[in-house]
């Protein structure tokens, strides 16, 4: 039963989230709180591994909470839950682009996927922001201090900073981290 369950949710969630892993991630918060697979908080640490590991983040999150869930067989339920309707849609759609490739319609219809896509990710990003900032001991109680300074400090450097800008994103990332690292050995 937890095997068609985890089928079941992922495949919602995969045909829902146009644009991509990060737009899965409103589909999974829902999820967070409709099921106790795994929590809020954990979502965010899921999206951070999941960001920093090879593959599609939707992917890596659904065969993680699937594993950790069911184990083997429930990550295979669950990546499968999640790729299958991309899968068939795509392949209903490139028959329909074949067959009406100049229809102004068809154009249309992806000319107004664009913005819902581009809607579903900033909501994931805004999502992620908040998730990453809420500590009930950092400012008022709302805000975690030490990841705004962190984000601030790595948004100025990365779009003001000539220097950093040539850098390679990588290497920002572990900049991120090892300040990060110094925060909290520094008790910031």
């Amino acid at each position: 039963m937890i095997y068609l369950l985890l089928f079941i949710e992922y495949f919602k969630v995969g045909l829902f989230a146009v644009g991509g892993g990060m737009a899965t991630v409103p589909f999974l918060t829902e999820l967070a709180e409709k099921r106790a697979w795994f929590t809020v908080a954990e979502l965010a640490d899921m999206i951070a591994v999941s960001e920093s590991t090879p593959g599609p983040i939707g992917v890596n999150m659904a065969t993680f909470v699937g594993f950790r869930t069911a184990g083997i067989p429930g990550a295979v339920c669950a990546t499968l839950g999640l790729i299958t309707p991309p899968l068939i849609i795509t392949i209903i759609i490139s028959g329909i682009l074949v067959t009406f490739k100049n229809s102004k319609t068809v154009s249309g219809a992806f000319s107004g996927m664009r913005p819902a896509s581009a809607a579903m990710i900033a909501s994931a990003g805004i999502t992620v922001v908040i998730m990453s900032l809420k500590n009930t001991a950092g400012l008022f109680g709302l805000v975690d201090i030490k990841g705004l300074i962190l984000m601030v400090v790595l948004f100025v450097l990365t779009n003001f900073v000539k220097q950093v800008k040539k850098l390679h994103p990588l290497c920002i990332i572990a900049a991120g981290a090892v300040i990060g690292i110094l925060f909290h050995f520094a008790g910031v």
